[in-house]
């Protein structure tokens, strides 16, 4: 399978079923803080990237045979509001399956009304926002050039107002960045403006493209969520469930690797057969369950078998 992938175990969704809309990291930011590496297509243009009809075909035939699911979600290699028929690919899936639908985006185009309409159909829709200050925006997301984050917010509000389905707000926090006071009341006031059903915060729990880039404390995190007010969870302390016996597989698969070698991403990609978005889901499991643990070489991050110090 080319673009569905998983299921892969999330600390949000539950067992989530992967659909892939857009190249490997096309995309309209280039965070400090993503696991799958620098952005090699920044972009802002919407096209057909990906046929509705090969989407559709391939899920067709995973829905046949991989159980359990709770979630479809459109995510993956980018940014998926890129594909200028995300919309039609979500009401053909509505056709052939009962699943709830997530789209998980960056909030970048949801400035555009013609964005906002297609993606009405989802039943959950998880649209970042990780700064309400523009040097820090551009600090954090690194945008295409011109995309500005009251434009972003207003899109994200105006959205928030029509949506029948469910809106879960993340806010990714990175150690020194976004998480002063001055930030958080700026962020807290764009929350009350969007009113989303949930917030959802989060830190750096995978190796990110930045060295620079670090995680807050579980204490500074409380401290920060009691700040922004109601509706508030911290998603890194959420337990990774495992009841899927291909998820079991798969973790059986990596650690087989990373015992006999310290592996990168990509190497352990190629191995498997399957994406990077995928394999980074399996390795953020294992890492949770303390059995993989990551070093860096170089400019590289290289993932090996948890080591636990002798005395």
């Amino acid at each position: 399978m080319k673009y569905i992938f998983g299921p892969v175990p999330s600390r949000r969704l539950g067992n989530s079923l992967g659909v892939d809309l857009i190249p490997f990291k096309t995309c309209s930011f280039d965070c400090i803080y993503c696991q799958l590496g620098k952005t090699n297509n920044k972009t802002i243009s919407r096209k057909e990237y990906i046929p509705v009809n090969t989407i559709i075909s391939e899920l067709k035939k995973v829905l046949t045979s991989v159980k359990p699911i709770d979630y479809l979600t459109i995510s993956g290699s980018g940014e998926p509001t890129l594909n200028s028929r995300i919309g039609k690919i979500i009401r053909e899936i509505k056709k052939i399956t009962a699943l709830p639908v997530a789209v998980l985006t960056n909030s970048s185009l949801l400035s555009q009304e013609n964005v906002r309409e297609k993606l009405k159909k989802a039943d959950l829709l998880i649209p970042s926002l990780d700064s309400a200050i523009q040097s820090t925006f551009e600090q954090i997301n690194r945008p295409f050039k011109g995309l500005r984050i009251e434009q972003i917010i207003n899109g994200i509000k105006l959205f928030s107002k029509d949506f029948q389905g469910n809106m879960f707000l993340e806010i990714m926090l990175v150690k020194g960045i976004n998480d002063s006071t001055a930030e958080i009341k700026r962020l807290a006031e764009a929350v009350r403006e969007i009113n989303p059903d949930k917030v959802q915060l989060n830190t750096i729990v995978r190796p990110p493209a930045e060295r620079t880039a670090k995680p807050l404390t579980e204490t500074e995190l409380n401290s920060i969520k009691d700040l922004i007010g109601e509706r508030v969870e911290i998603v890194s302390k959420q337990t990774i469930r495992q009841v899927s016996t291909i998820m079991m597989e798969t973790e059986s698969e990596i650690i087989k690797i990373v015992c006999r070698r310290p592996t990168t991403l990509s190497d352990l990609s190629n191995s498997l057969g399957i994406k990077p978005a995928e394999t980074a889901k399996y390795i953020d499991a294992l890492t949770q369950k303390g059995l993989i643990e990551y070093k860096l070489h170089g400019k590289e991050i290289f993932y090996q078998a948890y080591r636990r110090e002798i005395e």
